[in-house]
């Protein structure tokens, strides 16, 4: 056989491949349209909000289409010069129809090119820039990303830091219901509007309501230190008026939510103060439960008041909003912009919010802006259901809330969950809040770590970046700022922005 017979033998069998690979295309994206719209047809009489429908079904599409592994067409997509499909979340079908279009007209079938609508791939950006304006606030002018701050006590008394943070790019204010009270939020929220509509800045502010977080109420020892190690035992207790009945328990601790104990069962995991102490039930009666100490953060650790209690792939039936909470719900639909719900877990949760609202607004209940924090396994596996349930009703955006999140899911597993929930969210047009420890470092001292900086520029991919409160708040909105503008030339969700780079401009050619 000739060079040139070779070369027409193998540029032959390529087009063969095009055209195996052309059909598994098509019976891929005739599966996805099939399934998805089963799926949104179980969804339709749900959604009475139209502005969610076209990004419920687009979700369907997506949904239908992650139920399979595609890697094998990704990879044989790409020596044609085509979308690996690895950025189709807001834009599912048009992206496969467009790939179809083009291979077809590689292997030359014509039957099948059908290019869709170009205005199609932007329908899901759009709407998703329009959910986020309505919910986060106007983009500000040199990024992307909304900046969201957690609200120290003293903005309530300093209208100056109020203004400090709103001029060096604070877009959304955060008040956790969990801190302070009424008067306090009330003093904040009159604060922060005066200090925006002095600057002429579109400030919102998101109310976040406490719900049943779970912690360390009390501690009690007969040692000089409340510390434990490994193989120590700790008495979790209902009863605050009775010593331990086991004389190996070194702590007795009294917890925020104690009809959780007579739901425990041996050998359910109990982490206590965000991980540092790893524990399983060891025994249980009625009023406490005995914890054998398996893992500690160093040697040993002083066990303290006020510090999260969680219990990875466990579910509670208990309420999702607390007397408290009904209480700052109050005031939240009178004066926040967004109502953020913690722990929330699953579709009954979502119910209970929204007859809330209903309750306290009547027909005008689907008008408030819901943000719910994903920090539970549940809420996890839940994600697609919680979505839809909220948003068929209320705008709605999610907050990826790390810090319990990683408790619950461990550290390795937060990574891709982590991603995971961007990617849906988009594909539902629905904005997302990175949150937890993000610059924590800097607004503690003043000094980023280099890791921080790291997480800060990831943040970008997301919608709005939340710092919390600390010594150094005015700083580290200043640098996140910077970050978040730097990013903006680079990054857009999954998608590099390949501008000119100032190192390949400095290579020599003789």
């Amino acid at each position: 056989m000739s060079v040139n017979q070779m070369t027409e033998f193998n540029q032959a069998h390529e087009v063969i491949k095009a055209k195996d690979l052309l059909e598994e295309l098509i019976e891929l994206y005739d599966d996805v349209v099939t399934e998805g719209n089963q799926i949104f047809a179980k969804w339709k009489e749900e959604i009475t909000r139209s502005d969610f429908e076209e990004s419920a079904r687009n979700l369907s599409y997506y949904l239908a289409l992650r139920q399979r592994d595609i890697r094998g067409i990704q990879k044989d997509l790409v020596p044609w010069g085509l979308s690996s499909l690895g950025r189709l979340e807001a834009k599912t079908l048009s992206t496969l129809e467009a790939v179809i279009s083009a291979l077809s007209a590689i292997v030359g079938d014509k039957s099948q090119i059908k290019q869709p609508d170009f205005k199609e791939f932007s329908v899901g950006e759009a709407k998703l820039a329009s959910n986020i304006e309505k919910i986060l606030g106007q983009a500000p002018s040199n990024r992307y990303t909304r900046i969201m701050v957690t609200m120290p006590s003293e903005v309530s008394e300093d209208i100056e830091l109020a203004k400090n943070l709103i001029s060096k790019g604070m877009n959304v204010a955060r008040i956790n219901c969990a801190h302070d009270n009424t008067e306090i939020w009330q003093k904040m929220i009159h604060n922060i509007r005066k200090s925006a509509e002095e600057l002429g800045k579109d400030v919102k502010i998101l109310m976040d309501i406490a719900g049943p977080k779970i912690r360390t109420e009390w501690i009690y020892t007969t040692y000089k230190k409340p510390k434990v190690s490994v193989s120590d035992k700790i008495c979790l207790t209902t009863n605050n008026q009775m010593l331990p009945t086991n004389q190996e328990v070194k702590v007795t601790v009294g917890t925020s939510v104690p009809e959780i104990i007579n739901q425990l069962s041996v050998g359910d995991p109990v982490l206590i103060d965000d991980g540092s102490i790893e524990s399983i039930v060891e025994s249980i009666n009625e009023e406490e439960a005995i914890l054998l100490v398996k893992r500690v953060n160093g040697k040993s650790i002083r066990l303290k008041a006020e510090k999260g209690l969680n219990f990875p792939g466990l579910y509670f039936d208990i309420d999702i909003l607390t007397d408290e909470d009904l209480d700052a719900m109050k005031i939240a639909v009178e004066h926040a912009d967004i109502i953020g719900c913690s722990f929330i877990r699953d579709v009954k949760d979502v119910e209970a919010i929204q007859a809330e609202l209903d309750k306290l607004l009547g027909n005008k209940a689907g008008t408030v802006a819901l943000l719910f924090k994903i920090e539970t396994v549940q809420a996890v596996n839940n994600l697609t259901q919680l979505i839809l349930k909220a948003a068929s009703r209320n705008p709605l955006s999610i907050m990826i809330a790390r810090g319990d999140l990683a408790v619950e899911t461990g550290y390795i597993r937060l990574a891709e969950v982590q991603q995971q929930i961007m990617w849906i969210c988009e594909a539902a047009n629905i904005p997302v809040v990175w949150g937890t420890e993000v610059l924590a470092n800097m607004l503690e001292t003043g000094i980023p770590s280099r890791a921080e900086v790291t997480d800060a520029a990831e943040g970008a991919r997301s919608d709005c970046v939340m710092i919390n409160k600390g010594n150094y708040m005015l700083e580290t909105v200043t640098m996140l700022d910077e970050i978040l503008h730097m990013m903006k030339e680079h990054q857009f969700k999954k998608t590099p922005k390949l501008r000119a780079l100032s190192i390949a401009k400095n290579i020599m050619i003789d």
